[in-house]
């Protein structure tokens, strides 16, 4: 406590700005995400990241979306030169359900994802404002999916803003990328915005990009090991399956007993290149009628839609073709009330499953049946005329292969175009998924109301809302489990409301707040959700914040009814409506897998029969012990200090955080063998055949801890420079029952960036250089697991300002030095991307 106290005294005894500092207020931004009524940055219970325009104007991103990336603690990861992911604190992946993004307060997410499509119905770079993001838990304020966090990114006012502007963005990237050429990317967009009068003003924003994504190509194996004791590994390997070749995992490989040895034999499969269109062709558009009945209160109507044409990943990857988001919104505000209405709608167009595609395009010439019944004479023939082992194995797949659809022919487009559009992934590729939901929300200051609250230094606020999950169950990827008189339509409700309270005591130096929330979701029991925060000011420079919260994720749609028939096994929600039956009597895949690894070691190096080698190791197969699915539940702990110095030269922030999770939503693989008699499950489990194969949504017993800080400093030198670093730094610790079920923490150990820029070197050039570092982490998915290698990336831009034409020319790369990496295992190799904008505005 001591050493706590002469830390303070010491923080305190540095020059700092005067309380009416305009340096304090310049740097002190509000922000409405931490309390949902605005807030000094300075004094935020909680830890914000905020950015703002002259943020965006030093970056060397090539949008507002990638520039976050060099935020404090923020991850990013890159499925697509058209979608990327954000994450704070761990726990990330593709399709981040714990993390939300807002627009002006709105949920952008896909209704059957659960999650947002990257910023493709974000906003503009011409339409960003500012962006505020709070990392880690949410819950108490925001309700369902916030647990790592939420973005809002708040757009422009059409009031505060008017005028046309256009900007045209030409780049090149997939430059020296191994075996693929270069690439052309364009985005335009533009904006414009009118002030009609006093009380109304409108506008409208689209934006157009074109090009070539990054392509996913790791020929890694997955399953090098299936034949080692025959000796068959490397290249030899008859039951190879690599990363991102699809057509050959799990479900597409049989044992084959072949010349008395048990051999692991896969269907030959595509690359990911082959049956994917790497083309990029995003259009967005948003357009907005605002009206001020008072200059204290608004009324808005906003419509937003995108049309994505991009590849995408979830447990795999997709093609996504003319996927269509809208979203209409109503958003009342004043001061005593705020209230919002939107529905969001999908329609998942003419979208495919790469896998699905790649397996099932090798069952266009041959089923599975035949092509491994060609595989095994072709091979013994080999044999009967003295030909090796490894050549009749080669022999043996020219020959099961022979009629296989050729990549890039007229017969194999056909193909693909007719899977495409078929709606079973066991025998085809489609993705066919239409849904909506239907938010509701009202919030008013009852310190507003009852002002008497305010004059005692209270702020009081109290809130509902509910959302509605519509989806049209299409007979693959959903079903209606309880359809009834005439609806169709899956549905799926949730509701809650909260209660906040704070107070400043001390002359305003010390502010105590209490938040308490209740959630109900369909299936479920109601949760209670808190939140308990202190800000201590001992003057208005240094700020200190304490907070204890916790938060519940209920699933989403697809991880509570999700029915898919995903290349020869199925993927079923964890709800018992769902899933009754399979739990109780299904079998762990992982001792299925070491099962059959034994039988085959036993038959091919002690002689024994197959029948006698399932016996002796059928003692491996272990039972399912996992049930249907409870909501997540976080603990969280946070400590923060947030100042300035030099006369508000120095903004310094930094926060210290410990997490605690249990019951975490994940999936685990099980198969249900097809007979109930204890003395054949043996044997039906070693078949894959004769047993139905699953991966059902349900709960990790793995109890987690994960803690971690992050540090900030941004300085102004003088002379219109700006220096700006951050640093973060992630632990995880599992404590209890390590089943490895759970999530991968997917988060590097270490983060570190740095900016330097100057918006005025001389005269209109500006100019602005980052460098940001990511440790090396493990990668944990359905996918591949593995260690993704650190690495560094270098941006830089230049930019020059006309304006008696109101024009701005900005020249930039992300990346500069071209030194392609990987974010996450399985996702494609991302180099450099080199940029010319052209940005016009008028009024």
């Amino acid at each position: 406590m001591r050493i706590l106290l002469s830390f303070a005294t010491a923080l305190l005894a540095l020059p700092v700005c005067a309380q009416d500092s305009t340096r304090v207020r310049s740097l002190d931004e509000i922000v409405i995400t931490a309390t949902r009524v605005p807030r000094q940055l300075l004094r935020s219970p909680v830890t914000v990241e905020k950015a703002g325009e002259k943020y965006f104007n030093a970056s060397s991103a090539p949008s507002f979306f990638d520039a976050l990336q060099n935020l404090k603690g923020v991850q990013m990861i890159t499925p697509s030169l058209g979608f990327r992911v954000i994450n704070t604190r761990g726990f990330t992946n593709t399709t981040n359900v714990r993390f939300s993004q807002l627009v002006d307060g709105m949920d952008i997410q896909s209704p059957h994802i659960g999650a947002p499509v990257g910023n493709a119905l974000g906003p503009t770079d011409l339409d960003i404002n500012s962006v505020e993001i709070i990392p880690g838990c949410a819950s108490a304020l925001y309700g369902m999916n916030t647990i790592n966090g939420l973005a809002d990114f708040i757009t422009k006012d059409p009031f505060d803003s008017p005028g046309w502007s256009v900007m045209q963005k030409t780049g090149v990237n997939r430059i020296a990328s191994a075996g693929n050429s270069a690439a052309l990317f364009s985005e335009t967009s533009a904006r414009f915005a009118k002030v009609v009068s006093n009380k109304f003003a409108f506008k409208f924003n689209a934006a157009f990009s074109a090009g070539s994504d990054w392509i996913a190509d790791d020929r890694t194996d997955l399953n090098p090991n299936a034949n080692a004791t025959t000796g068959l590994t490397g290249p030899d390997n008859p039951a190879k399956d690599p990363v991102n070749g699809y057509g050959n995992e799990s479900s597409n490989r049989r044992t084959l007993n072949l010349g008395g040895k048990n051999y692991v034999v896969a269907r030959t499969g595509y690359f990911e290149k082959e049956v994917a269109d790497y083309s990029l062709r995003n259009m967005k558009a948003d357009a907005g009628l605002y009206f001020r009945p008072s200059l204290s209160s608004s009324l808005s109507y906003t419509y937003r839609v995108a049309d994505i044409n991009t590849v995408y990943q979830r447990s795999n990857r997709f093609r996504l073709e003319n996927y269509l988001m809208q979203q209409h919104g109503l958003n009342y505000s004043s001061r005593v009330l705020k209230a919002k209405v939107y529905l969001n709608t999908e329609n998942t167009g003419d979208s495919y499953n790469l896998r699905s595609m790649a397996e099932n395009m090798d069952r266009v010439s041959k089923s599975d049946e035949s092509w491994f019944n060609t595989y095994s004479t072709q091979f013994n023939n080999s044999i009967a005329t003295g030909t090796d082992v490894v050549s009749a194995h080669s022999n043996a797949r020219s020959f099961a292969d022979s009629e296989r659809p050729v990549p890039g022919t007229p017969g194999f487009n056909a193909a693909m175009e007719k899977l495409a559009n078929i709606n079973n992934w066991d025998s085809g590729a489609a993705l066919m998924v239409k849904a909506r939901l239907l938010h509701g929300e009202v919030h008013t200051d009852l310190s507003e109301v009852w002002r008497a609250l305010k004059q005692k230094g209270f702020t009081v606020l109290a809130g509902m809302d509910s959302r509605y999950y519509f989806i049209e169950p299409d007979g693959n990827y959903f079903i209606n489990p309880v359809a009834g008189k005439g609806d169709k339509d899956l549905k799926y409700l949730r509701w809650g409301g909260f209660l906040s309270a704070e107070k400043k005591l001390f002359k305003d130096k010390l502010t105590a707040g209490a938040v308490l929330r209740f959630d109900k979701n369909d299936y479920f029991d109601p949760t209670i959700n808190y939140r308990f925060s202190i800000v201590y000011s001992p003057v208005p420079a240094h700020n200190f914040r304490l907070a204890y919260q916790d938060g519940y994720r209920y699933p989403s749609i697809f991880e509570a009814f999700s029915n898919v028939n995903s290349g020869g096994g199925k993927r079923v929600g964890g709800l018992p409506v769902m899933s009754s039956g399979i739990f109780e009597n299904s079998w762990l895949k992982s001792s299925i897998d070491a099962f059959q690894a034994a039988v085959n070691k036993e038959v091919n190096t002690s002689g024994s029969s197959v029948n006698d080698a399932i016996v002796n190791n059928s003692s491996m197969l272990k039972k399912n012990y996992y049930t249907y699915l409870d909501p997540e539940h976080i603990r969280s702990l946070e400590f923060g200090y947030k100042a300035v110095f030099f006369d508000g030269r120095l903004f310094a922030d930094g926060e210290v955080y410990f997490n605690h999770y249990n019951s975490f939503i994940a999936q685990v693989e099980v198969s249900v063998p097809s007979t109930s008699n204890p003395d054949s499950i043996a044997f039906a489990l070693y078949d894959r055949r004769k047993q139905g194969r699953y991966r059902m949504w349900t709960n990790s017993a793995t109890t987690v801890n994960n803690w971690g800080f992050g540090f900030r400093l941004r300085y102004l030198p003088g002379k219109n420079f700006l220096v700006d670093a951050n640093t973060s730094h992630a632990i995880l610790n599992k404590t209890e029952a390590n089943d490895g079920l759970e999530d991968g923490f997917n988060t590097p150990p270490w983060m570190f960036n740095l900016t330097l820029a100057n918006e005025s070197i001389w005269k209109n050039l500006g100019a602005g250089i980052s460098w940001r570092w990511q440790d090396r982490y493990y990668w944990q998915s359905f996918l591949v697991n593995g260690t993704v290698p650190a690495f560094h990336a270098l941006d830089a831009q230049v930019n020059y300002s006309l304006p008696k034409i109101g024009c701005k020319i900005r020249v930039g790369a992300t990346n500069l030095l071209n030194q392609y990496n990987v974010s996450f295992l399985g996702g494609p190799n991302v180099g450099g991307l080199y940029y010319l904008t052209l940005y016009f505005q008028g009024r």
